[in-house]
């Protein structure tokens, strides 16, 4: 019961139970006794944003109805690898993602839902599905559970003022009133808390400048780690709220990849640990372990080929450049932005800093953080969330299936800035990731029969994938642009809302 006395989303609250124990008749006694009018279901279709279907309650056998068998839809509306001619799905909510619509005027409750076929099982090209399945072969694999987590970059645009102007990509952290889109922010997070999202905390990025009369303020928001299945879905819904918020109270905001020339682009790093029950095995002895090289060996491995996951629009290569905080080329270190896979501090040491800046604290035992995590450092929101995750929990996976994954994290590893002068050796044996959609899809294509290994991702997901990156026939952009200011932002325009 620790976990529900300070839990916001009003249906813990008033159920008494962990999202994990919610069951129908949960659902039910909620519905009726909270003057509930509509629920909602919500689920991720192939432009990697949630749908949304709606119900009226008009009887309780309605209600109970729809929430054990859901509804049918048009599955090649939503998925282009679905054939209209075989096109019906079902939809079936998880009682556990619940929460009470915070935009809605009249009140209701919103769900999840999951795709199921024609005979009653689980939609094996469902993007969600992919990442329970790509979970469930890791823990098979390893006997350890995926936790994840992102950070969520995005922009927030406004009319300028004129009043207390912050300094030009200097945000970071920044407080009011130099930053005028805090109580946003924390609007964002109230309501993403009440809709289930496990938080950590909100602040102000890099980002931040004023052109054409307007404001552009970059803003973040970073989750917990909880199971991978659960980071998909808190991320997914955060994005949906951020930007129903941004529309109510007359702001623009955007996640896209890139923003104008010269400026910091937004990303979507995910955090991963290795959970074994309770503990995480990321570090033995305040040292990174085995268990974590292996894993950061595979996701390098691999990253190539994840970038069709989550990198997927011409602009997500326009952020993926040297110098930028953004990760260009192959590598892996401790606490460097300029790597792909970077490990931040951990809280590893044995001193007692909280005895330190708090004496009076100083006859508690404190037991270690077990914090620590590896962050992928390369993908953006144009990314399909779900298919990310499972790219990277597969990934991760041959990690721990390859003999030689240790030697590799060492062959791997930079100690410092890789773009520093005495690197630029190593700099040169290093592989670099894809500089286009296009790129993207021939690296996936060359290792997509690991990703399909034991049935994780459909061949008909890689298919489709595949196909809409070479669509964009963007083999060059990068270069094209680079020397021509207004066909980029033509080009950031187009994929403003991206994801």
């Amino acid at each position: 019961m620790n976990n529900i006395k300070l839990c916001p989303n009003r249906v813990v609250q008033y159920l008494q139970k962990e999202p994990k124990d919610f069951r129908r008749d949960d659902i039910i006694r909620f519905v009726k006794e909270n003057d509930i009018k509509m629920v909602n279901f919500m689920y991720p279709a192939n432009d990697h944003r949630l749908k949304t279907l709606n119900f009226i309650i008009n009887s309780e056998e309605y209600l109970e109805s729809i929430l054990t068998f859901g509804e049918r839809v048009d599955g090649s509306s939503l998925f282009p690898f679905i054939e209209a001619g075989n096109s019906d799905l079902y939809v079936i909510p998880r009682y556990s993602t619940a929460f009470v619509d915070p935009f809605a005027e009249v009140p209701t409750l919103t769900m999840l839902a999951s795709f199921f076929d024609k005979d009653g099982h689980p939609l094996e090209s469902s993007p969600e599905y992919t990442l329970q399945k790509a979970c469930r072969s890791f823990r098979e694999t390893t006997g350890l559970d995926f936790y994840a987590m992102g950070e969520l970059e995005y922009y927030v645009i406004s009319e300028d003022n004129g009043l207390y102007a912050a300094t030009d990509q200097k945000g970071y952290h920044e407080s009011a009133p130099f930053a005028k889109h805090n109580e946003f922010r924390t609007q964002c997070m109230y309501y993403i808390a009440q809709a289930g999202g496990q938080i950590k905390y909100g602040h102000n990025e890099v980002g931040n400048f004023t052109l054409d009369g307007k404001v552009y303020e970059q803003n973040e928001i970073e989750f917990l780690p909880v199971p991978a299945e659960q980071a998909a879905d808190h991320l997914m819904i955060a994005k949906w709220i951020i930007r129903n918020l941004g529309m109510k109270m007359g702001f623009d905001v955007t996640f896209a990849p890139k923003i104008t020339a010269g400026k910091a682009g937004s990303g979507l790093h995910i955090h991963f640990k290795l959970m074994d029950g309770d503990t995480n095995v990321m570090t033995v002895d305040g040292r990174l372990s085995d268990q974590a090289r292996k894993a950061i060996a595979g996701i390098l491995d691999m990253s190539p080929a994840i970038t069709a996951f989550g990198n997927k629009v011409p602009t997500s290569y326009l952020r993926l450049v040297p110098h930028q905080e953004a990760p260009t080329n192959i590598c892996w270190g401790d606490r460097n932005r300029s790597v792909l896979v970077r490990v931040p501090l951990g809280w590893t040491g044995e001193t007692d800093m909280c005895a330190q800046a708090n004496p009076l604290e100083a006859d508690d035992i404190v037991p270690p953080a077990q914090k620590q995590t590896a962050e992928l450092r390369s993908s953006d929101c144009s990314a399909d969330i779900y298919q990310l995750l499972a790219g990277m929990v597969v990934a991760a996976r041959t990690g721990f299936e390859r003999a030689d994954a240790l030697k590799r994290a060492e062959d791997m590893y930079v100690a410092v800035n890789i773009h520093n002068d005495e690197n630029k050796e190593k700099l040169a044996s290093l592989a670099s990731l894809p500089d286009s959609c296009v790129a993207s899809a021939k690296a996936l294509e060359e290792r997509r029969e690991v990703f399909e290994k034991g049935g994780v991702f459909s061949p008909q997901m890689i298919d489709g994938i595949i196909a809409q990156l070479k669509k964009y026939d963007d083999e060059n952009l990068r270069r094209k642009v680079n020397n021509s200011p207004r066909e980029m932002m033509e080009l950031v325009h187009k994929y403003w809302h991206c994801g």
